[in-house]
């Protein structure tokens, strides 16, 4: 059964919700330079959009300008975020709009949103936010300067993906060696990987610490890998499924295993980064040394996100996350599944090479956007429903999974048969498969997710 669209969601806002999504959505599109300024009386005065770039910065701060002048709960709410900013985002927020361009900012968002309806996107901020909608477009701007500047998500991590890091592997002269070969060690372990899907519905990403030891990858792998797992079980959220779920297996654990750099940077990703992406988090069979350990991790983590951890001794503990059926044999359930690790082949990605078909499928997604801009302005200047943008934000959906083997290097579950072709989505391929040949060739309905 599945489940029902949770609140804050597109669909199901509240009049006050709907009130706070237009006001960042008036915010986004002026620092992306689609608006050249709100006037007083709420009309918005479109930017030319052949010259984005030209718009003076100054007014790309007009927002905050106004709710400083509008009264002190406005300024509060912003020092309040300026205090409790421990990621350092307002100074990333700051960068951005001093280093990247509005244009720029503006094809980092439509390239982060994907298949994803953009104003799904937006509310993840905002819910992470409290609805504050200053500290919510901060949240998201630096978001866009970390995904372009730093981790470099999609014009790297992604469009290279496996392949590019057995390239990476086999190229003696290439200073990226050592880190092709430490992003695939760590792919081939299994150190983490995603199978399944809770009760819930959300995909579940398992990770077997005993398989970590501090010093065998380099820092910057550890970084890639941990951003690639976390945007490929992006591939895997549908509507209304919007998180997932984190199992750490700690059979076997043992200081050898413990190495707190990198829980920092995961602890960053989800706070600062991917906000509401996390469901629950199960912490699996932790022997009694890790709970000194849960007591300095506690401490770095926001409360909401520490609600979310939970910890379960046995497998009738993890039952009530997930079904002992869809429990893998080795934690103790009945699913036969074993992790294995399909090997990149040289040229999967081949139809990268094909500009053309992907420019035109671009060109499309470029009309779109711009139709989905104009929707918003009009609908945030106005009481109507705005149905015109579900239509669009679906076009964009179906849009980018057309575009998605131009622009993302296949993955093991794309060649397992998890995702499939124009996002179809199959949890469980080897037991659609059995379901298949059980059918004549036809696999059961309910068998397919």
């Amino acid at each position: 059964m599945a489940p029902d669209m949770p609140p804050g969601r597109p669909g199901t806002l509240t009049a006050e919700q709907e009130t706070k999504l237009k006001e960042m959505w008036i915010a986004t599109l002026e620092i992306f330079g689609v608006i050249h300024e709100t006037h007083d009386n709420g009309t918005p005065n479109p930017a030319d959009s052949s010259t984005p770039d030209k718009k003076k910065k100054k007014s790309r701060l007009s927002m905050f300008r106004k709710k400083d002048k509008d009264g002190d709960s406005d300024s509060a709410s912003a020092g309040d975020s300026a205090d409790n900013d421990k990621h350092g985002q307002t100074k990333e927020f700051q960068q951005a709009l001093a280093t990247d361009s509005p244009e720029t900012l503006r094809e980092a968002f439509w390239s982060m949103s994907k298949h994803d309806h953009p104003d799904a996107l937006l509310l993840r901020f905002l819910r992470a936010r409290k609805w504050d909608v200053h500290a919510a477009i901060v949240m998201m701007i630096s978001t866009l300067h970390w995904r372009l500047s730093e981790m470099k998500v999609d014009e790297d991590i992604m469009k290279n993906g496996e392949e590019g890091a057995l390239k990476n592997s086999k190229d003696s002269s290439s200073g990226s060696k050592k880190d092709g070969e430490d992003f695939l060690s760590q792919l081939r372990m299994g150190k983490s990987f995603l199978h399944g899907t809770d009760k819930e519905g959300r995909p579940c990403c398992y990770c077997r610490v005993r398989l970590h030891r501090p010093g065998q990858q380099t820092e910057k792998s550890l970084e890639r890998f941990t951003v690639y797992t976390i945007e490929t079980t992006r591939m895997m959220l549908r509507p209304p499924v919007d998180t997932a779920t984190i199992v750490f297996d700690m059979t076997d654990f043992s200081m050898a295993n413990m190495d707190y750099t990198p829980v920092k940077f995961m602890i960053k990703c989800f706070e600062a980064n991917y906000p509401e992406s996390l469901g629950s988090v199960l912490v699996y069979k932790a022997p009694w040394i890790f709970h000194g350990i849960w007591k300095i991790i506690k401490g770095w983590l926001d409360p909401v996100v520490a609600s979310k951890i939970h910890f379960a001794d046995s497998v009738k503990d993890l039952e009530e996350w997930i079904p002992r059926s869809q429990i893998m044999k080795e934690l103790g359930g009945e699913e036969s599944y074993t992790y294995e690790f399909p090997e990149p082949v040289e040229g999967e990605n081949a139809i990268m090479g094909e500009t053309a078909a992907r420019d035109k499928i671009q060109a499309e997604r470029t009309e779109l956007v711009k139709s989905y801009e104009a929707e918003t302005l009009s609908w945030a200047h106005s009481e109507d429903a705005g149905e015109g943008r579900g239509r669009l934000a679906e076009r964009l959906a179906e849009n980018y999974w057309r575009l998605d083997p131009y622009i993302r290097a296949k993955s093991l579950y794309d060649r397992s048969g998890v995702l499939g072709p124009k996002g179809k989505l199959d949890f469980y391929p080897s037991k659609s498969a059995a379901a298949g040949a059980a059918n004549g060739g036809q696999a059961a309905e309910d068998d397919v997710d």
